[in-house]
Order: structure tokens, then C-alpha cells, then sequence
């Protein structure tokens, strides 16, 4: 008898152990499909005939994974329910004696712009009524609970993980340039609009000799900043997120106003709102629009919020619950756990399944697909291709999770719901908070050729 070599004896074994895969993939286009993604972890699927409600297709369709992001399909859904499609959040400035007060009626969309508009409506309020300057500045967050970041597991200068409070500017982030002259780096914070920047006077940042860690972050007097001198090119810019979101509104408030000649004290924030005479608001366009952009951009803030606003309740994971509760409501009650509204806590669950059901069942209902983004197909290269094939879905990412569910439908049949989950817990989780580690890109792209591959094939037989 021949002894083999130990290496050749495993890589036998091994293939042993694999050959009822290999030969089910073989079979199976869709395993073959799933099994070159080389994704690991988990893919389950579930695909329903919108208008009959039967099951066509599933794939650890029980399996509870991570959401993501496609968690937003239910807040949505939620949100319209409760506040109705014409919902508009106001921020209005009130005048109570000796005070002027910003009040943040919880918009999530507030930008500076409209903050300028709000501001030129006041001076000329405070100008017919032939005041001077008040002797207080106070700004009002009490519209929704002050929260002091979306996930705490995340890095702190994510600029999707900023905090919740009911006074929102720039989706509370500030935008951060830079750019090196002779004198060294020039960084400067703003609150930037679509039209006006100023400057944002309550955080600060500087550069310092170091590779790591990327940013630092302190609350003082200032929300301080320090970015690694490193990580800069000659020039650059991203957005941060803001921890003070009532002084950083009032801030700049109090720079829009004065540049229309009221000086208004430094502003302070105030629990209570005292009675007061309206001097100008400014409400968000509708909550249905405002949605669709959420679907679109994908804004944690802008879930967290209009989800809070739909509950009532005093926290993240209290409406949440609440969340959950309205969801069994509408007849869909296992598969799923809820810890927030935007799909950024890796504790959400949600099975394949049960999101499939509620894209054909409620969100079919409820006119989710309009909201949702047209998602085109690509070719190898990752450009556009032309196709008979309409799909518009959610989109679901965290670190090793990718997830898309909604609608697809070739021209002339029927009209598919369907929900695709793929995650490699075990990676996800080693990686919790960081931003884009190694080899996440790569596994990404190749889990939405997946997905797109997945939808042709159903498409194929609709």
C-alpha cells in the first residue's frame, strides 16, 4: 500500500465533505449562483407573488439576520401610518418676554437654508414690532428625546451616527475642509447648505502628529476635534456628525441673524418650553416626500426621528417596541426583532420571510414601492445595462451584510416582492464599528452581483 502524504490525505477529505455541495450546486442554478459569490456566512431569500400572495421561491427563508438597512422599508411603512403621508414637522422662533427661542419641532431635513429663511422671517417680526435685541437666546429640543448617539458602538466621527434631539440642522453634522498652503493646513467646520456655509463656531479642529487613531473627539466648552495629520492629502472634506445639536443650531441662528443686523446673546438650551407669541416657522416639506428620500439616501437621523415622532415614546429601543407592536398589528407576527428604526444596530433581526411578506402584504398597501429606489442592472464592469427587467428596492449595508428587498418585475409579467439577506455574522461582528475594513468592498460587489444575478433568474420564470 502507497502511504500518502498527510496534506493530500486532508485535501481528500475535504473534498469529500464537499462534494454533496458542489454536486447540489451543480444541480441547482441557484446554488451554483450563491456558491461563486464565495460570500460565506449565510444568503436567504424569499420571493412572493405580489398579486396572488403565494411563495414562489425561498432559501433559509427563517433564518433571523440583520436587516440593515432595509429595516427603513418598515419605518416607512410605520411613520405613514401613524403621522399620514402629509405630515410636516415645524420649527418655529418664539418670543416669550425678554427671550427669543428656536424651537425644533424634531424636521430632520432642517438645512441651513431653511434656517436663513427662518431667520430673515424673524428679524422682520422683531423689526414691524420695533424691538431691540432680546436679553436671551434659548434654543428647544424637547420634541423628541436628546439622544446621545445612534449606536455607541460605532466610531465616533461617523457622520451617519450623529445625535438625536428635537432641534436637527444639516442632518446634525458639520462639514469639514481642508487644504495645505505654505503655512501648513488650513481646516475650517461649516454648516454647510445647498447655498450658504457659515462658519460653526461651536466645534473646533485641529491636526496632529499621528497615524492612528483617525479622529478624537472631546465635549468641552467647544466640541473639539483632532485628525491625524497623516490621513490628509493636500485637500479634502467629509462631513462629522454633531454631539450639541441645539447650540449648534442656535449658533448658527445667532450668525444668520446678525448678518441681517439682530445681535442675539449667546445661545443656551432650555428643557421646558415657556409660552410665547409665534414670530415665524418654517415647516418641512411632507412626511411622503421626505420618506422618499430617506429610501433613497438611506438617512439613519431621518428613520430614528420620524420613527420616534410616530411612537411618542421617551427612547430609541421603547419605539422600537412600539414599531414592533404595529407591525404584528398588520398580521406579520414572528420573524423579527427591533432595536431601533434605521437598521444601524447589529442587534435587529429579521428573517427573509417576514420581510418578503411585508413588501407584498403591507407595503403593497401602504404605496411602499413609489418610495423606494430604482435599482438598475449592471454588467460586469459595473455600468449600467439596458433591461426589461424593473426593480425598485432597499438596499441594506453593514459590514459584511449586504441585503436588497422590494419589487422587480419584467416587462410584461408578473410582479415579484422579494427580500435577499447575505451576511457573514462572524466577520461582521469582528469589524462592529469599524469604517470599511479589509475586504469589505470586495465581498460587497460581489454580494449585490448576486443579488442581481438572483432577480434575473426569478424574472426569468415570471
Amino acid at each position: 500500500m502507497i502511504a500518502l502524504p498527510r496534506r493530500q490525505v486532508l485535501a481528500g477529505l475535504g473534498l469529500m465533505a464537499l462534494a454533496p455541495r458542489l454536486a447540489q450546486a451543480a444541480a441547482d442554478p441557484v446554488e451554483a449562483l450563491i456558491a461563486a459569490a464565495q460570500l460565506g456566512g449565510a444568503v436567504g431569500f424569499a420571493v412572493i407573488d405580489t398579486a396572488t400572495g403565494v411563495l414562489l421561491a425561498e432559501r433559509q427563508a427563517d433564518l433571523a439576520m440583520a436587516p440593515a438597512s432595509t429595516l427603513k422599508s418598515v419605518t416607512a411603512l410605520y411613520a405613514l401610518d401613524r403621522l399620514g403621508p402629509a405630515h410636516r414637522f415645524a420649527t418655529r422662533v418664539i418670543r416669550a418676554g425678554e427671550m427669543l427661542i428656536l424651537a425644533g419641532g424634531g424636521d430632520p431635513v432642517l438645512d441651513t437654508d431653511a434656517l436663513d429663511e427662518l431667520a430673515a422671517a424673524t428679524v422682520a417680526a422683531e423689526q414691524a414690532a420695533g424691538r431691540g435685541a432680546p436679553q436671551h437666546f434659548a434654543v428647544w429640543g424637547g420634541a423628541l428625546p436628546r439622544i446621545g448617539r445612534l449606536d455607541p458602538a460605532q466610531d465616533a466621527h461617523l457622520p451617519y451616527n450623529p445625535s438625536v434631539s428635537g432641534m436637527i440642522l444639516n442632518f446634525n453634522r458639520v462639514h469639514l475642509d481642508w487644504r495645505r498652503g505654505d503655512q501648513g493646513y488650513r481646516l475650517s467646520l461649516q454648516a454647510r447648505g445647498r447655498r450658504l456655509s457659515p462658519r460653526a463656531y461651536t466645534a473646533s479642529i485641529a491636526a496632529v502628529e499621528r497615524r492612528l487613531p483617525l479622529f478624537t473627539y472631546e465635549s468641552g466648552k467647544l466640541e473639539s476635534w483632532t485628525i491625524a495629520r497623516a490621513s490628509l492629502g493636500k485637500s479634502g472634506s467629509r462631513w462629522l456628525p454633531v454631539r450639541r445639536p441645539e447650540l449648534y443650531a442656535g449658533d448658527v441662528f445667532q450668525t444668520l441673524c446678525r448678518a441681517r443686523g439682530l445681535v442675539l446673546p449667546t445661545p443656551e438650551v432650555i428643557e421646558l418650553l415657556p409660552e410665547g407669541a409665534e414670530l415665524a416657522r418654517h415647516e418641512s416639506q411632507p412626511l411622503q416626500d421626505i420618506i422618499h428620500d430617506m429610501m433613497e439616501y438611506s438617512t439613519n437621523l431621518t428613520a430614528e426621528t420620524i420613527g420616534l415622532a410616530a411612537s411618542g415614546a421617551g427612547d430609541i429601543p421603547a419605539s422600537a417596541a412600539a414599531m414592533a407592536d404595529w407591525l404584528r398589528g398588520q398580521g406579520i407576527e414572528t420573524g423579527f426583532s427591533f432595536h431601533d428604526h434605521s437598521g444601524l444596530s447589529p442587534r435587529n433581526r429579521v428573517t427573509a420571510r417576514t420581510m418578503a411578506r411585508l413588501i407584498a402584504g403591507p407595503g403593497a398597501a401602504g404605496g411602499l414601492k413609489p418610495l423606494m429606489k430604482p435599482i438598475p442592472l449592471r454588467d460586469a464592469k459595473g455600468r449600467k445595462q439596458p433591461s426589461d427587467i424593473a426593480i425598485a428596492a432597499k438596499t441594506g449595508t453593514l459590514n459584511f451584510v449586504s441585503n436588497l428587498a422590494g419589487y422587480a418585475q419584467r416587462t410584461g409579467g408578473r410582479e415579484l416582492a422579494f427580500a435577499i439577506l447575505a451576511g457573514d455574522e462572524a466577520r461582521r461582528a469582528a469589524t462592529e464599528g469599524q469604517e470599511l475594513p479589509e475586504g469589505v468592498m470586495a465581498w460587497t460587489k460581489r454580494a449585490k452581483r448576486l443579488q442581481q444575478a438572483l432577480i434575473e433568474h426569478w424574472c426569468a420564470g415570471a
